[in-house]
């Protein structure tokens, strides 16, 4: 029997049938365009969180005080014995390997200027801040290298505080009230977006020394440490965790890596795909029933073809494969369809929820059109191998 022959076969059967094959590939379909939908949200959610964390690149170390295997929490949200200082942040600015530090702290406030109020996040950060965060300034320049202990009363605008207390106008040099206090604007940051649900275009940014006597703190929530490129990760960590406890008597200060993040990152939510993935699966199980049911149905109405086909030569394999066939040939058409329709659906979010994260994973497209031909082929072999085992004479007499 030629290919095409056994091809035709299947066709036909699945012609003959229509509304019952019909309904058959239905269930294929919908496990495929669930797993294609829940994919993407997976897939998106996943580059979305990771993009956000690699727009302030992958050479970084974060300090936060207070060490997580004791507190059981990063130090930023409680007081730790001895927090973290401004001298600290420069003695590691003084390291091997390392490039810039940022020292910071934040918090919301009351911003005015021009008889305009609003409230907005204020960031008290280093002047070097742009290089280690990759956040460009647009419009004048950021806050100058003065001694930390002393700096002056300037401020630098997120982009959105900006258009919102000045418009269209030039906002430097003119005075903004932070927490009561004045500020000299010396600059505006370029956009920025949002970063993990924080805007930080809706922000000022202040000398780090001016925040915390504005938050009335003793220390400093976290020190960005930006080091060279190529430098030994281990290495840089080491010599900032030595350089801590040697000041502070102790180990008490939790090192994070960027990269040790987003590889953690990066494996939850791979898991999480995973998870939603096989949720759409069940649909497919269900789908791979439905073929099941229906080929035993089609071969005990198709006993007497089954006979004749033995009848004029072929054998048990040929008939084997051509139950096989139809099996997944209905898998393929319902999987084509639950594609289709996954795929549409979507783009039909992305349009209406432009914000949502979502992406489509050629491979997963691939592998879920896999999938379904093999639940196909599965759900075929028991009623083909029972078709292969019909004697042709009993078959005959069931006419």
């Amino acid at each position: 029997m030629l290919a095409r022959d056994a091809t035709g076969f299947a066709f036909s059967a699945i012609r003959g049938q229509p509304l019952r094959s019909a309904l058959t590939a239905l269930g294929i379909a919908v496990g495929i365009a669930a797993v294609v939908l829940l994919t993407s949200l997976g897939t998106g959610l996943q580059r979305y969180v990771l993009e956000q964390f690699t727009q302030f690149g992958t050479n970084l170390l974060q300090v936060t005080p207070g060490l997580k295997s004791t507190f059981g929490v990063s130090g930023s949200m409680m007081n730790s014995v001895r927090p973290l200082s401004l001298d600290d942040a420069t003695a590691l600015g003084t390291l091997p390997h390392v490039r810039a530090i940022n020292p910071s702290l934040f918090g919301n406030v009351s911003v005015e200027a021009g008889g305009r109020s609003r409230r907005a996040m204020a960031n008290g950060v280093g002047p070097a801040m742009p290089e280690v965060w990759r956040f460009p300034v647009a419009l004048g320049s950021f806050l100058p290298p003065d001694d930390p202990r002393a700096a002056r009363a300037f401020v630098v605008l997120g982009d959105k505080v900006r258009r919102e207390l000045f418009g269209d106008t030039n906002p430097l040099g003119e005075i903004v009230r932070i927490g009561g206090d004045r500020y000299r604007v010396v600059g505006v940051m370029s956009p920025k977006g949002q970063f993990l649900g924080i805007d930080l275009d809706d922000a000022v940014y202040v000398p780090v020394a001016r925040a915390l006597e504005l938050f009335d703190r003793e220390g400093l929530m976290q020190i960005d440490v930006l080091f060279a490129n190529g430098a030994p990760v281990e290495e840089v960590k080491g010599s900032i965790r030595r350089t801590l406890i040697a000041r502070h008597g102790g180990e008490d200060c939790t090192i994070t890596a960027q990269q040790q993040m987003l590889e953690v990152l990066g494996s939850v939510l791979s898991v999480l795909t995973f998870a939603v993935a096989a949720l759409g699966g069940i649909s497919l199980v269900v789908g791979g029933v439905g073929i099941l049911t229906i080929m035993t149905i089609a071969l005990r109405e198709r006993i007497a073809e089954i006979g004749l086909l033995r009848a004029i030569g072929a054998t048990k394999n040929q008939l084997r494969w051509l139950f096989l066939g139809e099996a997944a040939a209905i898998a393929v058409l319902g999987g084509t369809a639950g594609l289709a329709v996954g795929v549409a659906a979507t783009w039909l979010l992305r349009a209406i929820a432009p914000a949502m994260p979502v992406a489509i994973a050629g491979w997963h497209v691939v592998l879920a059109e896999g999938v379904s031909i093999a639940i196909g082929l599965v759900a075929g072999v028991l009623p083909a191998q029972r078709a292969a085992r019909l004697d042709p004479i009993e078959a005959l007499r069931a006419e």
